[in-house]
Order: structure tokens, then sequence, then C-alpha cells
């Protein structure tokens, strides 16, 4: 072709139109196959030794600075720490007799992850439960579908059939716990007493509360092993710590005075159709309680079936005016203060006395003038508050709180009250100084004045009530001791005033409720309730309180029936009957022998033949109710002095209490002031019977009665021996 020209290809040849001239050949440089692999070897090495550096780094930190941490976590999957309640001591009577104690049982608990279907199941165990009801089915369903801990209750108690049924079911959701319940063995008695746990057997009022820390026992701990997935299953436990028994508590109640305290109460109540009633029986010497009785009451075992107001101790917790029961503090102060004759008069007039706009009238019309005594016996108002003013607010004021009113008086009871005292009554008007004169305008519980009349019985000291006797810890008793507040009156002015309430049983209003064969003291009394700021015309407190025998009193007992409304309001109507049967039972319960017409105790004396002269003429050593061998070889009165004297020292040195039966009341009377003990005599003639055992432990201060007779009888074999 004109105008081109072949471009001559390798060797000569040319390039064939169309196609691109072949590239020269280039040379290829060889692989150094040992360098490159021995790099890629030193980049892994390095790599593996970085890992290898990290990886012991983070064992490092695990294994050291976060170990703690990592245990802890470990031990929360895999162990569950758990407490084992102590198990709760006895509570039990004076003689022993068990009145609350705890019983091993079961409850029941469920698994909430291993559960699948809450409805199913909670309608399986509500079927083999007894008293099941739809609200519990319904509240064991919302327990199961609970997102809370792993385990939870369904049922606190189980019983031994419901346990078999129970397993019986097969349910591995299902776990039955083996726990500790309280059980009271005689159901309502001494209720208020005792009080009540709750559902983890923690005391929550009575003796349970009071004496918790001593009663509760050591609480133990365990160590539950548990698999480490969800949901978690218990696999094993071991002990770590065994729980402890509690200590046994001895009460001062004694259990059948209780039973009959509450039967009478009950009666009355139910008698005289009152709101309620409270009845109190006390030892006035040591202040232990021997009955503490309410109704309505309630059983311990099944307190959620009770009202609120049936769980409250009212002998502790009501405070109400006593009305004329306090009028014997009125008494008190007169006889301690101004030493007021028994016979001084006081001009009632015809039974009222006006204060401004109040009015204060006796309930029935009585003789003006009367006496002090007979403004006692015959329950005088208008008498009462005329000694009162003349006494002052400053005296009657102090013998309020001297007979421990408006303080908290008595131990091992838990929520109870002061009452309430106007500390301030000589600033107070007029009415008010009346009023509390006859026992108006001041609060008291019934405790308060059981104790203020035993402070009467036993001669004058106030003894703080007491319902713990002793506790039992490891075999060890240990005896709570009787504390004295402090002193009332002296013994002198206590003889009087229980002259007083002896007149009040014999021809005042309390003369209905005399008990064959015994002297007894008491005081009625009426208060109207003060209802939304005013005197109710229709409700009343009504009350009576006293001890028997009066000489040698053995109990005090108080009976306070709010609001009775059938068959008479007054005191000696609605509360009298009940002190009636319940002394009357309780004398033959503890065997208290009669003070009235009693067959004497046996009394002999003895001739000593060895004596010259003494033939046929009795010696002076009289003894009572002992043995042959018992009796005194003494030749003269003053050789049994002197050996009654020595042993009386032997005693004192030891703070024993000398035997002074059989001596004369002066013998008897020397003999006891060696040892610092106060006298009470009754009766004439020689020491039959002492209030103290000869042996017994005594404190100075402490009084003793001392019941005296005549009658003697020969022993056999005597010569000459006369009756």
């Amino acid at each position: 072709m004109i105008g081109s020209r072949r471009q001559p290809g390798p060797q000569g040849t040319s390039t064939p139109p169309g196609q691109q001239p072949a590239r020269r050949a280039e040379s290829v440089p060889a692989i150094d196959w040992p360098t490159l692999f021995g790099k890629r070897l030193g980049v892994l090495a390095v790599g593996f030794l970085l890992w290898v550096a990290g990886l012991e780094a983070r064992l490092v930190y695990l294994q050291v600075l976060d170990h703690d941490d990592l245990m802890t976590r470990a031990v929360h999957q895999q162990e569950d720490r758990e407490v084992i309640p102590g198990t709760r001591g006895d509570i039990v009577d004076r003689h022993g007799a068990v009145l609350a104690m705890s019983v091993r049982g079961h409850a029941l608990m469920v698994a909430r992850r291993l559960v699948n279907d809450p409805d199913d199941l909670a309608t399986r165990v509500c079927q083999v439960l007894t008293r099941c009801t739809p609200a519990e089915s319904k509240a064991m369903v919302q327990t199961m579908a609970s997102k809370g801990g792993s385990y939870a209750f369904l049922r606190r108690e189980v019983t031994p059939k419901e346990v078999e049924s129970l397993l019986a079911l097969n349910e591995p959701a299902l776990r039955l716990e083996e726990v500790s319940h309280r059980f009271y063995p005689n159901g309502e008695t001494a209720a208020h007493v005792l009080g009540y746990v709750n559902v983890d057997s923690k005391g929550q009022n009575g003796i349970e509360l009071a004496q918790e820390k001593r009663i509760a026992g050591h609480e133990g701990r365990k160590i539950v092993q548990l698999t480490g997935g969800r949901p978690r299953v218990r696999l094993s436990s071991r002990i770590l710590e065994e729980p402890t028994v509690g200590a046994t508590i001895e009460l001062t109640i004694d259990k059948d005075l209780q039973f009959m305290a509450e039967r009478e109460l009950e009666a009355g109540v139910t008698a005289s159709a009152a709101d309620a009633g409270t009845v109190v029986v006390m030892d006035p010497m040591n202040g232990d309680i021997l009955a503490l009785a309410n109704y309505p009451t309630f059983d311990p075992n099944e307190v959620g079936g009770s009202p609120v107001e049936n769980l409250q101790n009212r002998a502790a917790l009501e405070i109400y005016e006593p009305g004329s029961t306090f009028k014997l503090v009125t008494a008190a102060a007169a006889f301690q203060e101004v030493h007021m004759s028994p016979l001084r008069l006081f001009d009632v007039g015809a039974g009222q006395i006006k204060f401004g706009k109040w009015t204060i009238h006796d309930d029935h019309h009585m003789a003006s003038p009367m006496t002090m005594t007979d403004v006692i016996v015959h329950s005088s108002n208008v008498g009462a508050v005329k000694i009162g003013m003349a006494l002052g607010p400053e005296i009657i004021s102090r013998y309020v709180s001297r007979f421990g009113f408006g303080e908290i008086n008595a131990r091992d009871i838990p929520f109870q009250r002061s009452g309430i005292v106007d500390r301030n009554l000589a600033k107070a008007p007029d009415i008010s100084l009346a009023s509390v004169s006859m026992g108006y305008h001041v609060g008291v519980t019934p405790l308060q004045v059981a104790a203020a009349f035993a402070s009467v019985a036993n001669g004058g000291e106030l003894v703080a009530p007491r319902l713990v006797r002793a506790i039992v810890t490891d075999g060890q008793r240990t005896e709570v001791p009787r504390k004295v507040v402090r002193r009332t009156v002296t013994p002198e002015v206590a003889s009087q005033l229980v002259t007083l309430t002896e007149e009040v049983m014999k021809r005042g209003t309390g003369k209905t409720l005399q008990i064959e064969g015994y002297t007894a003291a008491g005081k009625t009394g009426t208060a109207q309730q003060l209802v939304n700021g005013h005197y109710s015309k229709s409700d009343y407190n009504a009350s009576f309180v006293g001890f028997v025998p009066s000489r040698a009193p053995r109990m005090v007992i108080l009976v306070v029936m709010d609001a009775p409304k059938r068959g008479g309001y007054h005191g000696a109507q609605a509360a009298g009957p009940v002190f009636k049967r319940l002394a009357e039972a309780a004398l033959r319960h503890l065997g208290v022998p009669p003070t009235i017409n009693a067959a004497p105790p046996v009394l002999v004396v003895r001739n000593d033949p060895t004596t010259p002269g003494s033939v046929g003429a009795p010696t002076a050593t009289i003894a009572a109710l002992k043995p042959a061998s018992a009796m005194p070889d003494a030749s003269s009165s003053s050789s049994a002095n002197a050996a009654a004297l020595a042993a009386a020292a032997a005693a004192a040195r030891d703070g024993l209490m000398p035997d002074v039966r059989g001596l004369s009341a002066r013998e008897a009377l020397r003999i006891l002031a060696t040892v610092g003990v106060e006298a009470r005599l009754s009766g004439d003639g020689f020491v039959a019977t002492q209030e103290i055992a000869p042996g017994t432990a005594i404190a100075h201060g402490q009084s003793c009665g001392l019941v005296l007779r005549r009658q003697l009888i020969p022993l056999p074999g005597d010569v000459g021996t006369q009756q």
C-alpha cells in the first residue's frame, strides 16, 4: 500500500496488520523461601508471645487482684448461708406445769424457678391442705409467680397428715422445711400473761416478749450447697453452729388458781352483762401474781382469729377511776400524817357537798355525824372529801405517789401504763382535791390497786408485783428476788387500816361477801365512767379488792367489772360475788385452815419429873405440833429462853429465820427482834404457826405473821400433866 511501511519484526519479520507486537520476555527473580518463612514464623512467634502475656496478665488479675471478689461471687452462686432459729425455752407455772412449749414441725416452701404452672400447682397443694380457702390458693399463685428470692413460704405450719399428702404429690418445686412451732397446751389459760409469738417465733406480748432474749435461745448457722445453674437446686447442707435451747421461765402463776380466776371472771361478766372484766390474785408478802385474768380473752395458738382489743392485758393497760377503793389511801394519810382517830366525827350533813357548780353526794342517805371508821365502812363520799380537805393537797399527793400510783410498778409486763396523776394538786381547784380523796380525778391500773392493798395486808411495804419467779438456764435455777419499792405506812397504821377493811366486811358495803370460816378485809368501789368528757349515767366501773385471811393474808384479790348492766352496777353487786367465789375456791386449793372457830392446833405442856418439886406441876416449856424428840429439855422458862435466844443468835449469824413455835408472844417478839424481823400477831397464848418457815433466808426489816393458840394437851406418858 502506497505510503505505508512495514515495521520489521524480530529477526527481520514483520507484524501482521491489526496485531500488537509481542513484548520482549523479561527475566523473573527467584523467591527466597527460607527467608520468607523465617520472617512469617517470627511474626507468629511475637503474636503468640503477646497472647500468652495477655493471658498470663489476665490470670494474674483474676487469681490475685480480683481473687476475693470472684471467690465471694462463686460462694454466692454455689452456697447459701442460712440461720437456724434457736428453740424457745418452756414457760412453766410455779409448780412446773408447762404453759408454753416449742414443738418440732414442718413448714411448706416452694422453689419459684421450678414452678411451671403456678395455678395448677396451687390448686393441687390446696386440695391436700386442710382449711385451704380460695383466698389462700390465690395467695399461693401470687407467691409462686413472684420474682423475689429463690424460696418462699406457702404455709408456716403443716400437720403430719398434710406432710404425707404433700410428699405423695412428688412435686420437685415443693420443699418441707423442719421448723419449731410455739404451742400453748392449755389454750386460753393465762393467755394475757404468756402473750404470743409471730410467724417467725418472736415474742409479741406478755412473757414471750418481756423475756425474749432469755427464752429465744441462740441462733445456729448452716451452709447449703447449691447447683450453679438456673434454677439453683439444693444439693446438701452442713451445720456450722448448732442452735441452742432458750431458758425455762418459771412463773409465779398457779395454773389451777389461774383457771379458777378465769372461770369465775367469765361467769361474773356474763351474769352482770358487763363489757369486760379483770381479776388479779397476788401474794402480798412477796408480790407473786398467782393469777391474772381478763375477759374477753383469746387463744394464743390462734391469735389471728381474735379481735385486737381481746389481746390487750387490761390489768396493766386499762386506766380507770377506782372510786371508793381509793379511800383507803385517804385513810392511810390521815392515820399516818395527823394521827387521826378512827372515832373522829365528821358532819356529812344531808349527804352532799358543793364546790362551785359541782356537787358531790353520797349514794344513799347516811346518818350524820359519822366517825372516820364509818366513813370508810359505809363508803361516804362526803366524809372522804372532808377527810381529804382536812389533810390538804400536799399530803394527799404525797400518799398517792407513796402507794405507787402514777408509776410503773410491775415487772415482766410489756406496755404497762403508769396511770394518770395530777402532780400539781396544790395548784388545782378544791374540787380536784375533793375528787381525788374519794377516788376520782386519778387514773389507775388494776395492778396498781392490787399492789397498794397488798402493802396494807403485809404491814406497810409496797412490794413490786412480779410474774417471773425463777429462770432456769442449763439446769441452774436462779430465783428472782423480792423487791420492796418503799414503805407506805408503818405496821401500826397498816393494822389500823386492816381493822377498817375488816369492818367493811362485817357491817359495811361488803357484809354480803363474808367468807365462811375466815376473817376477810376488803373495800368496794363504784365510779362513773368518763365518756366523751362527761360522766355517764349508765356506765360504771364496779370493783372490789380484799385480802384473806385478814390477819395472816395469803392473797389479795382484785376484781374490776367494766360497765355492768344487769343485777346492779355497784362494786358489791357486780364485782363482789366474783371475789367471794374465787376466794373460797382459792383458800381450799391452797389448803389455808379456817381462822374463825377453827380446830385448834395441837399444843403440849410437859412436866420434867427429874426436876425436884415439879411432879404434877407443868413447866413453862410449850411446843406446837412438834414430836417428842423436838421438845426442848428445859427445867425452867429461863433455860428455855436462853436456849431459844442462843438458837436465834445462831440463826441471825446465818441470816436464817429462827423457830419460835411453842414460845409465848413476848418471848417470840424478843427473839425476832434479835434478827430484825417484825412480828404480826393474831390470837393469844403461845405461837402455833409462823408465816416464815424456820431456816428460811430473811432480810432485815422483813415481817412475819405469828398465829397464837392457848389449848394444851398432855403428851402420852407424862406424869401429872394438866390440860
